[in-house]
């Protein structure tokens, strides 16, 4: 799924962005204007350790927020997300990459997202020897 160029998506969070943990408020504290449960589809979650990694995988699913951004923070909260997570387009270090899923709310609608997804190179190792966080959720990693 490729969204429009300049359209705002929502942010799908699993990890350290999550209400309760580090980086909630240091980034989204004031920036945004709905924060509500979701569910990633076709996806694992590893630990990365001390911070998550989500790959694709079909039939797993991952619990987070879909995240929506005010307007008017838009712009910054992607750029600082996108710095958080040490992203940068087309950059073959990246350990990230962001990309545009369907998220499923808690109604069961879906909507598009951004995610930051395990870099195929990092992904590769996480499916090969790396910690699967079996019940998809950070937040009860144990």
């Amino acid at each position: 799924m490729t969204p429009a160029p300049g359209t705002p998506l929502p942010f799908f969070v699993y990890g350290t962005l999550r209400p309760g943990e580090p980086n909630h408020d240091l980034y989204l504290r004031g920036r945004t204007i709905a924060e509500e449960p979701a569910r990633l589809p076709n996806a694992a979650l590893y630990d990365g350790p001390g911070y998550p990694y989500a790959v694709e995988r079909p039939g797993g699913e991952i619990r987070g927020e879909l995240v929506t951004a005010r307007p008017e923070s838009y712009d910054d909260l992607l750029a600082a997300l996108d710095r958080l997570e040490e992203y940068t387009p087309g950059d073959p270090r990246n350990l990230y990459e962001r990309l545009a899923r369907h998220v499923i709310r808690a109604d069961g609608s879906s909507v598009p997202a951004w995610v930051y997804l395990a870099a195929p190179r990092i992904a590769a190792g996480l499916h090969a020897t790396g910690a699967r966080i079996e019940s998809g959720d950070w937040l009860t990693r144990g």
